[in-house]
């Protein structure tokens, strides 16, 4: 009977080891931690705690939103960080971070317009989405690279190599309104956004990749 609760109980350990193994995302020395290895989406859901859609595809290293598939978040939440990621697409999409609920993402969390080669202007590729333009059109046809640094106040944006938003919140005092006296879509001031919660990818009709998506989280 003691050898067979002992057994139970190194297979229970084990178990825990390999789920924990499976589901969570590890920091590599420079303190990377990848999201998306290309293999899988385990660092992901749907939003509810369930797995992503299978309209969204892992193949040859690249996750495709195919189907219609709902947004898919991260697991975990992060505060101050970079993250890196590439991505393709035919047409609208977003890459959201600092979500705070991602049941009503528009309205509790950040987006960087995805989107073809355009603009610039609120709603081109590597916009802050309905608050900042992109400096220049730095988007191409293919993969793009973005990067997105958060600290406190501050988002920086840069598309293939060229920063092209740099944003303090903290000029945001209004809400529905910009600091140059435009109209946006935010019920809430952004000033008063969540500076910690979920990064996703939007479910916006179009097909849309994804590659290469790490974040570095950034002391606080």
């Amino acid at each position: 009977m003691k050898h067979a609760v002992t057994r139970i109980v190194k297979c229970t350990i084990f178990s825990l080891i390999v789920f924990a193994m499976t589901t969570a995302s590890f920091a590599d020395d420079d303190g990377w931690v990848v999201l998306f290895d290309g293999t899988d989406l385990s660092a992901f859901d749907n939003g509810r705690g369930d797995d992503p859609n299978p309209g969204w595809v892992v193949k040859d290293g690249v996750v495709t939103r195919e189907q219609p598939a709902g947004y898919i978040w991260t697991k975990e939440q992060f505060g101050d960080f970079t993250l890196e990621v590439e991505f393709k697409t035919q047409g609208n999409s977003g890459i959201f971070f600092r979500t705070g609920n991602p049941r009503d993402c528009v309205q509790t969390g950040f987006e960087m317009q995805v989107n073809k080669p355009g603009g610039p202007n609120k709603h081109s590729v590597g916009a802050l989405y309905d608050a900042v333009p992109p400096s220049k059109n730095a988007g191409v046809d293919g993969w793009n690279k973005a990067v997105i640094t958060c600290k406190g106040p501050m988002i920086t944006i840069e598309l293939n190599g060229e920063k092209v938003v740099e944003a303090d919140l903290d000029q945001w005092t209004t809400p529905n309104k910009n600091p140059d006296g435009s109209k946006n879509k935010y019920r809430t001031a952004l000033k008063d956004f969540p500076r910690k919660g979920h990064i996703g990818f939007q479910e916006h009709g179009a097909i849309v990749s994804y590659r290469n998506i790490r974040v570095k989280p950034l002391s606080e």
